[in-house]
């Protein structure tokens, strides 16, 4: 009769067990040296070898020739409890034996010695489904047991044993087995079992496995029968009914192109070929959180992909999205998974999904509205979209505020030059100013007046620059908007007075604007600019 592969490919020694090395070694050298527990405990995720490793240790702690720790599988023992006909060494499950009659019927048969072998196992597999009844009653047994007795007990829900039984126990943690370790497992099976399969395929249900080497085995065993020959990518997509990472890439590439119409063509075509709907938004949730990781943790992210998308179709959607989009994507994916068992309709709730990942003006809320301004912002970083009005009437009223502005300028320059045609001209010659001259000037305006130092400070932005020639100390401005603040009839009574002392004679201080594109008055530059390129003030399609 036709045996499962997980079944016929059961580890039987430590040194088979994947994945579960620490584990593994831990109890080879309890067995070697004898200092065994009475009671252990193995928790993890289904199919990562708990029952399995119980197994074998109840085989290695009876076994009668023990080989560094493992079961010989040759001594009556080791064959005995293989083959289910050893009395003394019971599986039990606790899903259905979960009464406080079942646990006293287990206390009344351990205190008697093993018959056949040396030790009275008990497996208590899916412990957590004993009742709270069940668990007291076997307190008091796993704290003092006989010598000749051991427990093994196996769950997937550590939080629901109580911390009673935990304290009584050593207790061994059972990590989900890496990927690329499930497809070597699973590599090493099909050439045993003249099964050949892609090294592609391999990969793909390493991933499908998720931790689970079980599963892995289960779903090669489905393929295999379904296979004509070679069992490839695309032989598991159709087996197993899922729609594949080149789908979830088409359907992510439609909504970077916010095309909602290809989304649900793609998606129609999927749900007619009998897809199934929770595997699809799967691949969706695990593709976008690959770009997501790549996107804020481009160097450690790589090492935590889940391998959904070669890296090149990755790289090609990266730069399509911005991390707000796919996170967005990601929480909305999520949501609608969640919610497939109280749906009435799966479909529609992919669909809408789908709308709204592709059209985030449909949601209102504070999570789309970053989205879409996440885009915005890296369309104009990139020279898409340049700042500006996005209607006529916008546009205009730049126009009109642009214009009003340059009259501005204009007046002042002319005020600026009638004021120049007062002034005595400019020596053509400027003076070397003491050292300390201008530092002792700068002081001394901030004491008189704190918000007039931070102007004619020169250490961070060189605003103010002095220049002496003969009886005239021009203090020059970087910019129109400069001068206009500081040029005051106090501010330059106090600068004269102020100069006169320092340099040990009389000085008249004037402030003027630097000249050339250094001193331009930044009004005057943006106008030129819009001059210049009047395209920049609007939305570039």
């Amino acid at each position: 009769m036709y045996q499962a592969l997980y079944r016929k490919y059961r580890p039987q020694t430590f040194d088979d067990v994947v994945g579960q090395g620490s584990v593994t070694q831990i109890l080879r050298t309890q067995v070697v040296t004898g200092k065994l527990s009475h009671a252990y405990l193995f928790t993890g995720s289904r199919g990562t070898g708990k029952t399995t490793c119980s197994k074998i240790l109840a085989k290695a702690v009876n076994c009668e020739h023990p080989v560094d720790g493992n079961p010989c599988n040759r001594c009556p023992a080791c064959q005995a409890i293989d083959s289910g006909a050893c009395m003394d060494v019971l599986e039990i499950d606790a899903a259905s034996n979960n009464g406080v009659d079942n646990v006293r019927s287990l206390r009344e048969d351990a205190i008697y010695a093993p018959a056949q072998v040396k030790k009275r196992v008990y497996i208590i597999d899916e412990v957590h489904m004993l009742s709270m009844s069940a668990f007291n009653a076997l307190l008091k047994i796993i704290e003092e047991p006989p010598a000749h007795l051991m427990f093994i007990l196996a769950t997937t829900e550590l939080h629901k044993v109580p911390a009673t039984i935990l304290s009584r126990c050593q207790r061994f943690a059972f990590r989900r087995i890496d990927p690329a370790d499930v497809a070597a497992r699973i590599h090493y099976v099909a050439y045993e079992e003249g099964i050949e399969i892609s090294p592609e395929a391999a990969n793909l249900l390493g991933r499908l496995a998720d931790g689970a080497l079980r599963d892995g085995l289960s779903l090669l065993d489905q393929c295999a029968a379904a296979a004509d020959g070679r069992i490839t990518p695309e032989t598991v997509y159709a087996t197993l009914g899922i729609a594949g990472a080149r789908t979830a890439g088409e359907l992510l590439s439609a909504v970077a192109d916010r095309d909602a119409n290809r989304a649900l063509t793609l998606f129609t075509r999927q749900y007619a070929e009998g897809k199934d709907l929770g595997a699809l938004t799967d691949e969706l949730v695990s593709l976008c959180r690959d770009l997501l990781l790549l996107k804020t943790a481009p160097k450690t992210g790589a090492s935590m992909l889940t391998g959904v998308c070669t890296d090149a179709e990755l790289r090609a959607l990266l730069d399509r999205f911005t991390a707000p989009e796919l996170l967005r994507h990601t929480r909305l994916l999520q949501d609608t998974a969640s919610g497939f068992n109280k749906s009435a309709n799966r479909r529609v709730d992919v669909e809408l999904c789908l709308l709204r990942m592709c059209d985030p003006a449909l949601d209102l809320d504070a999570q789309a509205m970053n989205a879409r301004l996440s885009r915005l912002e890296t369309a104009v970083a990139s020279g898409t979209v340049a700042i500006g009005a996005a209607s006529g009437r916008v546009a205009e009223a730049e126009e009109r505020e642009t214009q009003t502005a340059k009259n501005k300028v204009q007046n002042a320059e002319a005020e600026r030059s009638s004021e120049a045609d007062t002034e005595q001209p400019v020596p053509p010659q400027s003076e070397e100013l003491p050292v300390t001259f201008w530092a002792d000037l700068v002081d001394a305006a901030r004491k008189w007046r704190p918000s007039l130092g931070g102007y004619i400070n020169t250490n961070d932005s060189n605003l103010v620059t002095p220049r002496l020639s003969g009886e005239l100390l021009e203090l020059v401005t970087a910019t129109e908007m400069v001068r206009s603040i500081v040029d005051k009839e106090d501010v330059r009574d106090f600068m004269t007075q102020k100069a006169s002392a320092l340099l040990h004679r009389p000085v008249r201080v004037r402030f003027t604007v630097r000249s050339g594109r250094d001193g331009e008055d930044p009004m005057n530059r943006l106008i030129s600019v819009g001059r210049d390129h009047p395209d920049l003030f609007h939305i570039k399609q």
